[in-house]
């Protein structure tokens, strides 16, 4: 493991050198050099290292005046990671530039790396949906450009609700080019199909939707619930299985239970700590009656967590025994 760790950090750090000096010599890619990177199956930070997320989702969209308590509270369990839920107005009321200026403001302050996603074209197949949350990242940009080493952008949550490969790979082979030749060079993270709970489409398309970005920067996201991560062995499974094809991979969203049935929560924690793979538990609160058991916190502020919350923050493989602050703000 200590040699494997010495590995990463070489790759990684040779990876910083070469985009340095891609930028010395012909000036075009300038932020990739200076953000979040994408090295085989390592996603490394802007000063070479591996970077292992460990965060919380927060759904901002829908809880706009509670973002600022529960980003304060996020940064407190040890987090480093915060996802935040978007809006681009499509089915939800519209998250400006300016609010999403203030809500980057908010995790800068509290050394959180921002993770922002569109929650709109959530199951949706539709291309347009894809679309137009790629439109909504171009209309960002000005907020977003100069901050590749502190937030990485998920294109699109969840879209892409069928169980199918080629679909999803079309879509993303698409919008992924669109992103770059808008000026678009943050990581990108590309959410599997089937709710994002088909990490098959990854093993299948995964090498394609990378390789049409020209910058090489995307990592890719299982969403972990009864149907990708219902047992320890499909656990192993899922994460092996996109590892093994060389591509990065997070789980951008997972819990202990779900609709269909039980998610091994235990398994998820301790083998990604393992393959240094990292998680970002679902979600801070607000959840609503039907899937209430997902809240980590009974109140906005985390004075009171959840038996969930309380696995996710205090547990063995937990945000204060695994989490460690992005460098760039400091140790």
């Amino acid at each position: 493991m200590k040699n494997l760790r010495k590995k990463s950090l070489s790759i990684c750090m040779a990876m910083a050198m070469m985009f340095s000096l891609v930028t010395l010599l012909g000036g075009q890619d300038i932020r990739a050099a200076s953000g979040f990177y994408v090295s085989g199956t390592i996603l490394c930070d802007s000063t070479g290292n591996p970077f292992k997320i460990r965060g919380i989702n927060h759904a901002h969209s829908w809880f706009k005046n509670d973002s600022a308590t529960a980003m304060e509270a996020i940064a407190a369990t040890g987090a480093n990671t915060v996802r935040i839920v978007l809006s681009n107005g499509q089915q939800y009321a519209k998250d400006d530039a300016n609010t999403v200026s203030n809500l980057l403001s908010l995790a800068n302050q509290h050394k959180l790396i921002a993770i922002l996603e569109v929650h709109d074209a959530t199951g949706s197949d539709s291309v347009s949906a894809l679309d137009h949350a790629v439109d909504y990242w171009i209309e960002m940009k000005n907020v977003l450009v100069g901050k590749e080493d502190r937030v990485l952008i998920n294109i699109a949550n969840e879209w892409y609700g069928t169980w199918d490969s080629n679909g999803w790979a079309d879509g993303y082979k698409s919008a992924i080019p669109k992103l770059r030749n808008a000026g678009i060079n943050h990581t990108l993270i590309v959410d599997a199909a089937g709710w994002g709970q088909y990490p098959q489409s990854i093993v299948d398309k995964g090498n394609e939707v990378f390789n049409s970005d020209p910058l090489r920067n995307t990592i890719f996201s299982i969403h972990m619930y009864e149907y990708a991560g219902g047992n320890a062995d499909m656990v192993r499974a899922n994460i092996d299985q996109v590892l093994n094809k060389g591509l990065a991979v997070i789980i951008g969203e997972f819990g202990h239970y779900h609709t269909g049935g039980d998610v091994d929560e235990t398994a998820i924690m301790s083998y990604t700590q393992q393959k240094g793979v990292g998680w970002l538990a679902w979600s801070w609160k607000g959840n609503g009656a039907e899937w209430l058991y997902l809240d980590l916190s009974y109140d906005w502020a985390g004075n009171h967590l959840t038996e969930w919350g309380e696995t996710i923050v205090n547990g063995a493989n937990g945000l204060k025994a695994t989490s460690t602050r992005a460098p760039i703000f400091g140790n």
